[in-house]
């Protein structure tokens, strides 16, 4: 079997459903590549800071962690892999980081981000050897639909409480979903598709009009695109191995798992394909991806909620766009002044587009629901989905010693656990 998997070309119309083995021509797939990487970019550059990495190298790795995945999967699942916030809490607890500059033992966290891609690897392999079906039992439709809504309701803190520090910025989030939505119902075609990419571009036209020309907000700052040069290679870090440290970032193996099979989900109930079957794959993809980041001195990745919402919104999940995405990382990952580029796009317009992107991954799961026809007449449902939400949307986090599992983790096992417990009694 060809590592490159041939996609059936199908023509730009709209309200055409592109499938994971199809793909339009070229110049709109890499248009729609660019579009999951300004989806992706945010908070791809924002773990590696808040946990003092280097952002340019996360970027990179995380083309090379899609690239892995793809090819792990026979590309047949459409995902890109990004820094995972699941790490942040443990890596500054491993390493000691103070949370300014660059992190002076960065080296342990890598030796445990390395350690946690490799148990993720190996549940993946128990999967493969045990097969799926257990999944069907363990996470029906309320199940699911539940926590594909929690990925997107535990994110809207991010851009509603951290992304809009001024009450200038609160109006230029709202204008700038109000771009992306008239995009999205008043434009056609290609330019429909891309509803995130252009909602962007004039959001940030506007911003850069009212605060660079009329002096309303914080201006948008050239100078480090100017400064920056066009190419440099990135500074690889190698992993220390510590025991402590691989004990207290393994675990989060456990978020990953839940994380990937979230998405699996999601995109299967999207294009209407069970996706089940790929499940051991995705995850042992994951892993390697996250144990070569490591390696290299990047943060652990995972499969991202920002572009599930993006292919919600624009219906296609050619693997395809994937790829391209993942080449131009590689090429941000190498160009400073392309990624300065992308830096200098203001805070509030990035956190406008969060909220959308966030908003459309909980309607998806609420979709899985009408889909299946979930019949919330039951207890058993009602209660799942009612704690389930809750839990995920108030971040609702449990402690094991040194180890923390935050909202989508406890989300996703509890409503697991609570379904299990709750069936044969309803």
């Amino acid at each position: 079997m060809s590592l490159i998997p041939t996609w059936r070309v199908v023509p730009a119309q709209r309200g055409t459903v592109v499938a994971p083995d199809e793909r339009l021509p070229w110049p709109q797939t890499a248009a729609l590549g660019v579009q999951h990487v300004i989806a992706m970019f945010g908070a791809t550059v924002l773990a590696p800071l808040l946990m003092g990495f280097n952002p340019n190298l996360a970027i990179l790795m995380s083309g090379v962690g899609t690239l892995i995945f793809f090819v792990v999967v026979g590309g047949k699942v459409p995902s890109y892999l990004g820094s995972s916030f699941a790490f942040i809490g443990v890596v500054i607890a491993a390493s000691g980081y103070a949370g300014q500059g660059a992190n002076a033992h960065i080296g342990v966290a890598l030796g445990g981000i390395v350690a946690c891609g490799a148990l993720v690897a190996l549940i993946g392999l128990a999967v493969q050897a045990m097969g799926t079906k257990w999944i069907e039992t363990l996470m029906p439709p309320v199940v699911t639909g539940a926590v594909v809504a929690v990925i997107g309701l535990n994110l809207a803190g991010i851009p509603i409480k951290n992304m809009a520090p001024t009450d200038f910025d609160k109006w230029m989030q709202a204008v700038t979903f109000v771009c992306v939505g008239l995009v999205a119902v008043r434009t056609s075609g290609m330019v429909q598709r891309l509803l995130i990419l252009v909602g962007l571009i004039v959001a940030s036209l506007i911003y850069a009009v009212l605060t660079n020309g009329m002096g309303l907000g914080k201006a948008i700052d050239l100078a480090g695109i100017a400064a920056a040069p066009w190419f440099g290679m990135p500074a690889f870090v190698a992993p220390v191995f510590d025991a402590n440290a691989m004990l207290l970032i393994a675990p989060v193996a456990i978020i990953l798992v839940a994380e990937n099979l979230g998405h699996i989900k999601a995109v299967g109930a999207m294009t209407g394909r069970n996706l089940d079957a790929s499940l051991g794959r995705a995850f042992i993809g994951d892993g390697l991806a996250t144990m070569v980041s490591g390696a290299a001195g990047g943060t652990g990745v995972t499969t991202y909620a920002e572009n599930i919402g993006v292919m919600a919104a624009t219906k296609i999940y050619s693997t395809a766009m994937f790829v391209v995405a993942a080449l131009i990382a590689l090429l941000l990952g190498f160009s400073p002044k392309f990624g300065a580029l992308i830096q200098a796009i203001p805070l509030a317009v990035m956190g406008g587009v969060s909220i959308v992107v966030f908003g459309l991954i909980a309607v998806a799961g609420a979709k899985i629901w009408v889909d299946n026809r979930v019949d919330f007449s039951k207890n058993t449902n009602l209660i799942v989905a009612a704690v389930t939400l809750v839990l995920g949307t108030g971040d609702y986090t449990l402690k094991f010693g040194g180890f923390a599992l935050g909202g989508i983790g406890t989300a996703t096992f509890g409503a697991i656990l609570l379904h299990a417990l709750l069936r044969k009694s309803d």
